[in-house]
């Protein structure tokens, strides 16, 4: 699986969101998360932001939806142009049907797990997904620190995916940074969002690559990715 970088708008400048696309150039996906004050307790954007923001760049979103009634709202997202569309399982009372009508819409079905929730309930579901996405901090906000605890979570995961064979990319979000992708790397995510460790730089196209490279080096002999 190719490493991919996907910069998180919730640490740029909101005033300047077509600016701050731009600024990643060269990024894999434009990662957007949308929260609304009741799965997790914070606000921020929502559809009329997304379907501006597919017009001010050539890079796909990836939605991240923090939100209660995805059955309800996901498929939405699909339908004004994302390219990838994550529901939590914690929230979605019929994740297959959910997968397949994002899909149907066009867009990616992907799937994210808090940290306390483990992924062996839902090796079921798997093939119905284009992307798996462990939290590796406690969704709501950006800046968290990096929960290493998370990392056996991954390599379980990596193991499923394996096991059945599926082309299913494995993202990690929450803290990801040149500190901590290498672990991530190295445990089996092939997606990594990233936040501050981007828009929080000088210059965050050069540190996108800079994450890559780290990423690409460590993926190259991880034990997972030499079995394939």
């Amino acid at each position: 699986m190719a490493v991919q970088i996907n910069p998180s708008i919730l640490s740029a400048d909101f005033a300047r969101l077509a600016d701050e696309a731009q600024a990643v150039k060269g990024a894999d996906w434009l990662h957007v998360d949308v929260m609304d004050n009741h799965f997790v307790p914070n606000l921020t954007l929502g559809v009329p932001i997304v379907e501006s923001l597919i017009k001010a760049t050539d890079t796909p979103l990836d939605c991240h939806l923090m939100i209660e009634d995805p059955d309800r709202w996901a498929p939405q997202y699909a339908e004004v142009g994302a390219g990838s569309v994550t529901f939590h399982a914690e929230a979605a009372h019929a994740p297959v049907r959910l997968a397949r009508e994002i899909r149907a819409k066009g867009a990616r079905a992907s799937m994210a797990l808090k940290p306390a929730t483990p992924i062996e309930p839902f090796e079921d579901l798997l093939p119905e997904l284009d992307m798996l996405l462990i939290m590796t901090v406690e969704p709501g906000f950006g800046g968290q620190s990096f929960l290493d605890i998370m990392l056996p979570k991954i390599r379980r995961t990596r193991e499923l995916i394996s096991r059945h064979n599926l082309p299913l990319w494995l993202q990690v979000d929450g803290g990801v940074s040149a500190e901590t992708i290498e672990r991530c790397a190295e445990a089996g995510a092939d997606v990594f969002v990233a936040g501050s460790a981007v828009y929080g730089t000088d210059d965050p196209a050069a540190a996108v690559r800079s994450l890559r490279a780290q990423a690409e080096a460590t993926t190259a002999r991880a034990p997972w990715a030499c079995a394939h």
